[in-house]
């Protein structure tokens, strides 16, 4: 047991040196995150009397680390926000090391904007700008969270609105916001011109085929409309050779187009009409000895 350690904090130790050994060597994460669950809520709200408030802080943060790793191990990160703010209730409590372990997981899943008023409460909260911490996560909020949002006028704010940074620290990092701003601005007219480019381009390809198949139905039909008017005057088995013919070439233009539908039902159409010429006496051609 670690000296000047309450039973609180020293049973957390104990559970987070198990949850770490469960996570690294055995890879079980379930268990991993029970023992970090279970040693947050042997700590309590806060410190004991008799424990030191740093080494409370250092095994609460740490089991919240080892927690952070195995819910992303078990591809359950939608849950470590919530997870983190039960036990810090609100964002500007967390630990630094927390929070960059949060923004970077909710960048590489690319949800930042998870982290988008969680991050601005930490760094505009007074007592976290004079952590050693403090600059670094600023850069990290800049770069993983407002940009690749484009939120680009709410990080010159947050950048000029930080007491902590003068001068040349604050030219560089409203210079890295302008660089972003310009890269996306690029980004957004390649696109838009590439949009324009494509809409014409397909309406050409479009405009064409309709007119191929448009000519290609012209030609079905009145290649129809002239077997239809010569049927009654073909022997009965030429008709029906026909009628095959003319049934295969529409069918295997396409089979599966919604657009041959309509022919196929005159087709059918008009093999009744030229059965029913054939059956009556008036179409049927005399019988010769």
């Amino acid at each position: 047991e670690p000296p000047g350690w309450a039973p609180g904090p020293a049973q957390a130790a104990a559970l987070l040196e198990e949850a770490a050994d469960l996570l690294v060597l055995h890879r079980d994460f379930a268990a991993a995150l029970e023992r970090c669950e279970a040693g947050c809520d042997s700590l309590g709200p806060g410190p004991e009397p008799g424990a030191g408030p740093e080494s409370f802080a250092e095994v609460k943060c740490s089991l919240c680390v080892v927690g952070i790793q195995a819910l992303a191990e078990m591809n359950r990160w939608r849950e470590v926000l919530s997870w983190v703010l039960q036990y810090y209730h609100v964002p500007e409590h967390l630990p630094p090391k927390v929070l960059e372990l949060c923004m970077l997981l909710y960048s590489k899943v690319e949800e930042p904007q998870v982290m988008l008023e969680v991050g601005s409460s930490w760094l505009r909260a007074q007592a976290n700008q004079s952590l050693p911490e403090f600059g670094s996560l600023l850069e990290l909020y800049l770069v993983q969270v407002l940009l690749p949002l484009g939120r680009f006028e709410g990080a010159e704010e947050l950048v000029r609105g930080c007491a902590v940074f003068h001068g040349q620290q604050q030219l560089e990092f409203l210079s890295t916001i302008l660089e972003s701003r310009s890269r996306w601005a690029q980004r957004e007219q390649t696109r838009s011109a590439a949009e324009e480019q494509q809409d014409p381009a397909t309406e050409t390809v479009l405009g064409v085929l309709s007119q191929k198949l448009l000519t290609m139905f012209t030609l079905l039909r009145r290649a129809l409309r002239s077997m239809s008017n010569h049927f009654y005057l073909l022997p009965y088995k030429k008709m029906l050779l026909a009628t095959f013919l003319l049934y295969l070439v529409v069918v295997r233009l396409d089979p599966a187009s919604p657009t041959s539908l309509p022919f196929i039902y005159k087709l059918v159409q008009l093999f009744r009409q030229a059965w029913a010429a054939v059956l009556s006496p008036v179409h049927r051609p005399p019988i010769r000895d």
